[in-house]
C-alpha cells in the first residue's frame, strides 16, 4: 500500500513532490521547514532589498517547523507520538544548536525518536531550519 500525502495545512512544497508518502505503516515526510501555510512567511526573518538574511528567529522557526511536521503527521493519520526518525538540517549550528536542542527537547523529550542533526550551507527558501521525519501509522 503506498498513499501520497498533501495538506494545506503546511507550506506547499517547492516542487513536485507531496508532503509525505505512506509505504505500509510507515510514513515518510519530505523535508518540512518553517515557513508559514498560511502567508508563506518565515518567522522572523528579515531581509535586504537584495533578499539577504539581515536577522532570523531560530527559537520562531523551530516552533513553526515542528507546527508543520505537526500538521503533515495529523493530515496523514499519524501523531507526533509516532515519529521513529528524525533528521535535522540546521543552517548555523554553532550559533543555532543550543537553542535548537532546547526547543526540541521539550517536542520530544517523550517522544524518544532517533535523531542525527547536520549543518547545511543553505536551504532552497531562506529557512534556518528544516526536518526530515519518519513515522508510523496505523
Amino acid at each position: 500500500m503506498s498513499d501520497i500525502i498533501h495538506t494545506n495545512e503546511a507550506a506547499k512544497p517547492l516542487g513536485a513532490y507531496p508532503h509525505a508518502r505512506r509505504v505500509g505503516n510507515l510514513l515518510f515526510l519530505s523535508g518540512i521547514g518553517s515557513r508559514n501555510a498560511k502567508d508563506n512567511s518565515i518567522p522572523g526573518l528579515e531581509q535586504d532589498a537584495s533578499g539577504n538574511i539581515v536577522k532570523y528567529d531560530i527559537e520562531a522557526e523551530c516552533h513553526q517547523c515542528f507546527a508543520n511536521v505537526k500538521a503533515v503527521l495529523e493530515a496523514s493519520g499519524s501523531s507526533w507520538d509516532k515519529i521513529v526518525d528524525v533528521t535535522v538540517f540546521l543552517t548555523n549550528m554553532k550559533k543555532d544548536f543550543p537553542l535548537y536542542n532546547k526547543i526540541y527537547a521539550e517536542y520530544f523529550t517523550s517522544v524518544q525518536a532517533c535523531r542525527t542533526t547536520v549543518e547545511v550551507k543553505s536551504l532552497p527558501t531562506p529557512i534556518a531550519i528544516e526536518l526530515k521525519v519518519i513515522a508510523t501509522i496505523d
